[in-house]
């Protein structure tokens, strides 16, 4: 039988660009979950009927959202998968998502906020959040719109934090369409919302005003199943539904680190099953890509930067989450301290600008060049460039340095989950040793085998990637293999498989 499935999510698996002459050009879209649910939904092969919605997010977006091509102008070489663009207005789009989204609720569930300052909930806020119960109204408005057009049961998978009312205000307009009968919404419809990023406990979480902390859980609670990549998120998520709903909560917790329901809670005569789904890689199409010409010529420029100096690798976006100043800092005390090192070994950074329309982004941004620039001139010799910093993105080099990885570090203040730590072991061609922080939900799974850090540590950072370039090459190759193998145990199409088979309708 064929599925019908519709995605939600603030950006989509394609982009528009303007040429030169005026014509469009399209490029996939980029992002961890971008990948994460293109490849699960091509997994569910042909037999899938797949809309994709999204909001425009360029005036190349919108000149085809206004077109009324959108619906069919997605990628259609290796996955049946239907675009959908929502023209939101400018002013609408941009107090939802800079503003509230990640001004606000970013930092929020990343327990990021510079509390003398920040947070301040305003009238000038409350206009923000007008408009992010408008951007949430539009995507529940197509969703609906998508539900109506075909027969039989259909799967709803709502994607992040942008997103958390269109649960609810989706599941009302069911309810709606049905005549109030709220008990035949499900049959309808099964709806899933996942969360990318961690979650706050109550006490970080009610920094909100009690309105917007109450419409945020209550709009996920709208969906049948609330999914999380690890158990700690989904177990905050439940805590704030108790303390600040007073929802009914039943909690199963897992038996292992791999996916099943933690709980439910029950909520306004609606029960919302919440469960862990960690993402993982696909092992085999990572490598097969990183055996591609680029990446192999890449690979070659790398080594000759470098010679045969051990590399510690880092691939991130210049995000105030993924603490790469105090990464930074690590190395420097590392280099400082153990002086053995020097001349031996080679930091790549690599840290792809994030968010630059934000102010504290621009000025992180400048904080890492800096620091890049004194641990060279620090440390720099006739022969020896410690530190390779590069800020523009580029694909196929970093698969090419997390191939040459001796050393991935991984250190992020807070993280939904983080594929790089997955991905460098899987691309390493003699196994590298991961230095992880164990805030990152990728720590639930990859632990045993990792370096755990105190992400805010710097001295403890600094002493693991001593252990990481000293370990026997034998555990090195160990450790590698054994968390190579544990990231392919989570491919995507596991990942949004089994979210999809828990939207059970009609029970």
């Amino acid at each position: 039988m064929n599925q019908r499935v519709l995605v939600a999510s603030n950006r989509g698996p394609v982009s528009y660009q303007f040429g030169t002459d005026g014509s469009l050009t399209t490029s996939r879209g980029g992002g961890g979950m971008i990948a994460g649910v293109t490849d699960g939904l091509a997994a569910l092969g042909p037999e899938a009927s797949t809309t994709w919605i999204c909001a425009a997010l360029s005036d190349a977006d919108r000149a085809v959202a206004r077109s009324l091509e959108a619906r069919d102008a997605g990628p259609r070489d290796s996955e049946p998968i239907a675009v959908r663009m929502l023209d939101i207005a400018p002013g609408i789009f941009d107090r939802a998502y800079n503003r509230v989204a990640n001004s606000t609720l970013w930092f929020l569930l990343h327990q990021l906020f510079d509390t003398p300052g920040q947070p301040r909930f305003d009238r000038e806020f409350r206009r923000d959040w007008a408009a992010y119960l408008a951007y949430n109204e539009a995507f529940a408005e197509a969703l609906m719109q998508e539900a109506a057009t075909g027969e039989g049961g259909l799967r709803v998978l709502i994607q992040d934090y942008h997103l958390c009312l269109a649960p609810r205000m989706f599941r009302d307009r069911l309810r709606n369409r049905l005549g109030g009968h709220a008990d035949e919404a499900r049959p309808a419809a099964g709806i899933g919302h996942f969360c990318h990023t961690p979650w706050a406990p109550p006490d970080y979480y009610r920094m909100l005003p009690d309105e917007v902390g109450r419409a945020l859980l209550d709009g996920i609670l709208g969906a049948d199943r609330a999914g999380f990549h690890a158990e700690r998120w989904a177990s905050a998520f439940m805590d704030c539904c108790a303390v600040v709903l007073g929802a009914d909560v039943t909690r199963t917790g897992l038996a292992g680190p791999g996916p099943g329901p933690v709980g439910r809670v029950t909520y306004r005569g609606h029960v919302t099953e919440v469960a862990v789904h960690p993402l993982g890689v696909d092992a085999a199409a990572l490598r097969e890509r990183a055996r591609a010409g680029d990446v192999r010529a890449h690979a070659g420029a790398l080594r000759r930067a470098t010679g045969d100096r051990k590399l510690i690798v880092r691939v991130d976006r210049t995000e105030l989450s993924k603490n790469i100043v105090r990464g930074l800092a690590a190395y420097r005390e590392l280099l400082a301290t153990r002086p053995q090192w020097r001349g031996r070994i080679v930091h790549l950074a690599f840290a792809y600008p994030s968010r630059s329309a934000l102010a504290e982004y621009r000025a992180y941004t400048g904080q890492v060049r800096e620091l890049a620039r004194q641990i060279t001139e620090e440390f720099r010799t006739a022969d020896w460039e410690p530190l390779i910093l590069e800020v523009k993105d580029d694909y196929p080099r970093s698969l090419a340095a997390c191939a040459l990885a001796d050393v991935l570090l991984v250190n992020p203040i807070r993280d939904g989950m983080n594929l790089v730590a997955q991905e460098g072991p899987v691309l390493s061609e003699r196994g590298c040793a991961l230095v992880l922080s164990r805030e990152a939900g990728a720590a639930a799974t990859l632990a045993a085998d990792a370096l755990l850090v105190n992400p805010y540590d710097v001295t403890e950072t600094a002493d693991a990637l001593h252990r990481a370039l000293e370990m026997p090459d034998a555990e090195r190759q160990r450790r590698g293999a054994a968390l190579a193998a544990t990231a392919a145990s989570d491919p995507p199409a596991r990942w949004l498989g089994g979210q999809l088979a828990s939207l059970r309708l009609g029970s």
